[in-house]
């Protein structure tokens, strides 16, 4: 199954501006043990596309054995973004760098489902400009999260409900105005502090309670 159809990115404009085999995406479903894969991402791996379906034990089996463990550790770190570079070997035996990038995909009720990303192949070398496209694209993707996990603290406070629950208003809104989920936070996190008139007096014990934080230790 491949991904190459989907809107294309700083990242991937970067990087298939100057080496259009480079570069591919990849989706792993925790639900399902399911993988999809790019036709880039399946020549990197030596195949040509469509000549294997990727399942996890292919994908482990081509890491090299000096980075497995670190390539399982990536896989686990399914509830944040993350990026690691390793090698993989081939179908030819030829041992390759990559650098993989990913985040985590929610389902409607904000349940991680799926890891979705991209590799980058820099056996031939890794320029600076691409270096740093990568960097910014991660740190894009830690900055949405920020927001929306702003947004919910926000929620949580004013109303008294938990982090699901604030997610879940997030979503509904999301749903209702067809946005998306960090649009809304964005937004709420841009403009509540204008609406809230908070009496100076009603921040003595919040004032109070941080003074003297620890001080019962």
């Amino acid at each position: 199954m491949g991904v190459d159809g989907q809107r294309v990115s700083k990242l991937d404009r970067a990087l298939l501006g100057g080496a259009p085999q480079r570069v591919g995406r990849f989706e792993y479903r925790y639900d399902t043990d399911q993988w999809s894969w790019s036709d880039t991402v399946a020549r990197i791996h030596g195949y040509e596309p469509g000549q294997v379906t990727p399942t996890t034990d292919l994908v482990l089996h081509h890491k090299h054995p000096e980075d497995l463990a670190q390539v399982r550790a990536l896989l686990a770190q399914t509830a944040a973004p993350f990026s690691g570079r390793h090698r993989i070997v081939t179908t030819g035996g030829e041992v390759r760098n990559v650098v993989v990038v990913g985040d985590a995909v929610t389902d409607q009720d904000g349940r991680i489902v799926a890891t979705r990303g991209f590799y980058i192949d820099v056996t031939e070398g890794f320029s600076n400009d691409v270096q740093q496209t990568v960097s910014e694209e991660l740190e894009m993707i830690v900055a949405h999260r920020e927001v929306i996990d702003l947004a919910k603290g926000m929620l949580m406070v004013i109303y008294r409900i938990t982090a699901e629950a604030a997610f879940g208003i997030l979503r509904w809104r999301s749903q209702e105005l067809n946005i998306k989920v960090f649009t809304i936070a964005e937004r709420l996190v841009a403009n509540l502090p204008e609406l809230l008139d908070i009496d100076p007096a009603a921040t003595k014990p919040i004032d109070q309670y941080l003074m003297n934080l620890g001080s019962d230790e």
